[in-house]
């Protein structure tokens, strides 16, 4: 009765969102306050239904009701609560079903926090937010039902992917899902501005929290993706240019590009036609990387086994919204005004700058991933575009952009000179040139030096700009003074320096990785060992135990440096007898440093085993700084300056730009 229940819920909420994109709509062309106060409601009803559908389906996959197709598909009795709750989600009708839910609970947000919005912009906002949503609702119920019925009822299900039990499933997904459909939002109110042929600077204040948000979500869920492939898939890379990877860093990179425009957009009241363009272009992006998870195109770790069917709907949903949005775009566009000129020199050409390299960044990433996709689909004949294309393609520009991200905060609005920073300049480069040459001579590596000299700059730069904001080195610049300029300073600040800061962070340990690691592979006997960059790995034992749903060889590894015991570590073989598949489970040594990595492979004590080892220098980092980055855009959401709130805003609104 409870899978009917939450069928019976989509169904009703897929009714309510197309109520909600026709009424919002028609509410607000005629100015009709009920019905863009329906809309508002219907947002909300929208969003406890899934809210419902979601809990009852979670329900039935924790309590292992087998009457339920999805549950005895992906689940069993025998797993531990955390992979029943977490393979709600493990799955293409479960992580749908949580697809749609967090697209409403996006929607009633916009009305929670949107009382500052004008009650024209916000309906369509949300009207165009609720018609997205009946696509995907549409999907999941004619395409993806997840509480389709089984009988005869199974004793016990199949069991879910060894690969997907793991505590990152609990996590990742959900993050990368408040990252892809948060930058719904921004596509909604970029779509509704078009309608209403008016944008300006208090346009741009009310999205970029929402991209902020969006952007912040995103940046942790790749980071938490990242960390799960390191330790789980036994092979110790952090990014394998792996197509699903590139679906998720599309968006990323497209989004920080739309952070930046919006900044100058709000500032500045410039970019605005930009913006626009980028705030449909990011949110389709994101809509790309889930018809390439579904649509059976590819083979990925990541990707849904599923019929070529579902990914056709998706490519309509796709074609529908983005091709739609851009149809309009190219008829309203015209009429935006592109807002306040500038000087070469000044912080917008900067940011322009910031915004072309972003783009081209993604638009190589773009190629690298579908290139090999058109050619199988044209010729049949199968490619590979492997990490090399990406290094030498992506690597520069993303050089290029760390270089002018250091300046471009530097200099002035509309109009500025050189000569003023030029003492600022002379700092970082007196700073980071010694540190390449040091790094070029000692580590023995031309691309190790030029990337700590680029961590370096950025770091420099950064922390300059920072130090500015504080007045540092003025007047009465006791501690005291200090701490209250910190205090008084705007959160967007915080989070703008604490961002950049985690990049040439996260740079550092990119470098380093690349770089300086180092690894081997060999088939060792007990009490033999194994050597990598001065660390001796030596296999004392391997053991087999039972764990709570599979069998366990456990590999005891020793790990010693100069006659120093430095660590045990027991990588596992884990062997899954309900799902028939084994895992490998790699061991970790974690340091601020380095980590030290041990894999075992199949083996006997006859021949060996087969043992990976591996030294990562400074890979910590990489996440270290992405998590700050992560937690800047947080504290430029809390920013007290940004619409995020629900006080009433006056009618009617700011006046908008005038039109060309």
């Amino acid at each position: 009765m409870l899978a009917e229940i939450g069928q019976i819920a989509l169904i009703l909420a897929l009714l309510i969102s197309a109520l909600q994109g026709w009424m919002g709509l028609q509410g607000a062309h005629q100015n009709d306050g009920r019905a863009m106060a329906f809309a508002d409601r219907a947002a909300v009803l929208q969003a406890v239904l899934c809210i419902g559908a979601f809990a009852l389906l979670a329900h039935a996959f924790m309590v292992s009701d087998f009457s339920v197709k999805l549950v005895a598909t992906n689940s069993h009795t025998s797993k531990p609560m955390i992979y029943k709750f977490s393979g709600t989600w493990g799955n293409h009708e479960g992580s749908m079903l949580l697809w749609v839910m967090v697209m409403a609970l996006f929607g009633a947000a916009m009305v929670w926090f949107g009382k500052t919005l004008p009650s024209g912009l916000r309906a369509r906002a949300l009207a165009i937010q609720g018609l997205t949503a009946t696509g995907f609702l549409a999907f999941l119920i004619f395409t993806s039902n997840p509480f389709e019925r089984l009988s005869p009822i199974p004793d016990n299900g199949n069991g879910l992917n060894p690969l997907l039990q793991d505590p990152g499933l609990a996590l990742h997904p959900p993050f990368l899902y408040l990252g892809y459909v948060g930058f719904s939002v921004a596509f909604s109110f970029a779509v509704a501005a078009l309608i209403e042929g008016r944008v300006d600077a208090m346009w741009a204040r009310w999205v970029r929290p929402w991209v902020l948000l969006a952007w912040s979500f995103l940046t942790i869920g790749i980071v938490l993706g990242s960390v799960w492939a390191y330790y789980e898939l036994g092979w110790g890379g952090w990014w394998f240019w792996d197509p699903v990877e590139n679906v998720s860093f599309m968006p990323w990179l497209a989004g920080t590009a739309l952070l930046h425009s919006t900044l100058v957009a709000q500032a500045r009241g410039s970019f605005i036609r930009w913006t626009l363009l980028l705030a449909i272009t990011t949110f389709s992006l994101s809509l790309v990387g889930t018809f390439i998870v579904r649509s059976g195109v590819l083979t990925s770790v990541h990707a849904f086994a599923v019929d070529p069917d579902r990914g056709v709907f998706i490519l309509a949903l796709l074609i529908l919204a983005t091709g739609g949005a851009l149809a309009l775009y190219a008829m309203r566009s015209g009429k935006i005004a592109h807002g306040a000129g500038f000087e070469l020199e000044s912080r917008e050409a900067g940011l322009v700058l910031n915004n072309i390299l972003l783009v081209v960044a993604t638009a190589t990433v773009f190629l690298g991933t579908f290139y090999p996709l058109v050619i199988d689909a044209m010729t049949g004949d199968k490619i590979t575009v492997g990490p090399p294309y990406f290094e030498w393609t992506f690597g520069p520009i993303m050089a290029l952009l760390i270089v002018f991200m250091a300046v471009a905060p530097l200099i002035k609005w509309r109009s500025d000179t050189w000569t003023r920073i030029r003492k600022t300049l002379l700092i970082m480069v007196a700073a980071s040139v010694p540190l390449t040459i040091a790094v070029a001579v000692f580590g023995k590596s031309a691309f190790g030096a030029i990337g700590m000299g680029l961590a370096a700059w950025l770091l420099i730069g950064t922390l300059a700009n920072y130090g500015r904001k504080l007045r540092i080195g003025e007047a009465k610049s006791t501690a005291g003074n200090l701490l209250k300029r910190f205090a008084l300073l705007p959160g967007a600040t915080h989070g703008f320096a604490l961002a950049h800061l985690g990049l040439a962070i996260c740079t550092v340990g990119i470098v380093a990785m690349g770089t300086w690691s180092d690894e081997e592979v060999d088939r060792l006997k007990l009490g033999e060992s194994i050597s990598v960059s001065g660390y001796t790995f030596t296999l004392e034992s391997v053991d087999r135990a039972q764990g709570p749903n599979f069998i366990s060889e456990t590999g005891r590894v020793v790990i010693e440096r100069n006659d120093r015991r430095i660590a045990t570590l027991n990588p596992e073989q884990r062997m899954y007898p309900v799902e028939r598949n084994n895992t490998t489970e790699g061991a970790m040594e974690i340091g601020a440093l380095r980590i030290l990595y041990a894999a075992k492979g199949e083996g006997n004590p006859e021949e060996g085993w087969v043992v990976s080892v591996y030294y990562h220098p400074l890979v910590i980092w990489i996440w270290i700084g992405a998590l700050m980055m992560a937690f800047g855009g947080f504290l430029s959401v809390a920013d007290r300056r940004h619409v995020f709130n629900r006080r009433k805003a006056p009618q009617p609104a700011a006046q908008p730009m005038p039109a060309e």
